[in-house]
């Protein structure tokens, strides 16, 4: 079951004017903004890969497509000011709740299958491959 409505109405009104635009230019239209952006919304909240994206977003690959040149051409940067202006939270504000809300959890942390099993002593090895003996 998929929730509808991801992006509100105040917030797409607000980020519209700075998303890329094909007007008055020739060949396909783009799809439709707001659902490439829920899209997007809809994968990082999920946490899924971008093949798992919902068809009612688009093809997949659209969406991935238009997060990268989203990354690439400063587009959520001027979303993210927008939004933040709009707010009334100034940088300084919004750069403390960012640290804030991304502070990771080390019970969360793991580390990777192929850290096990690493040396104690990583010297002593090493001077055994070369042939030292130590002393």
């Amino acid at each position: 079951m998929f929730r509808d409505g991801l992006i509100v109405d105040e917030l797409w009104e607000l980020v519209e004017p700075v998303m890329p635009s094909r007007k008055g230019l020739r060949g396909r239209p783009c799809a439709d903004g707001r659902k490439i952006l829920e899209g997007i919304a809809w994968r990082f909240r999920t946490g899924s890969p971008w093949r798992d994206v919902p068809e009612r977003f688009g093809p997949w690959k659209t969406v991935y497509t238009r997060h990268h040149r989203f990354s690439l051409d400063g587009t959520y940067l001027r979303m993210f000011d927008l939004v933040r202006e709009h707010c009334g939270i100034d940088a300084v504000a919004a750069d403390e709740t960012v640290v804030e809300l991304l502070s990771i959890d080390s019970t969360a942390v793991r580390a990777h299958q192929h850290s096990a099993g690493a040396p104690k002593d990583p010297g002593r090895e090493m001077a055994l491959l070369v042939g030292h003996t130590g002393g």
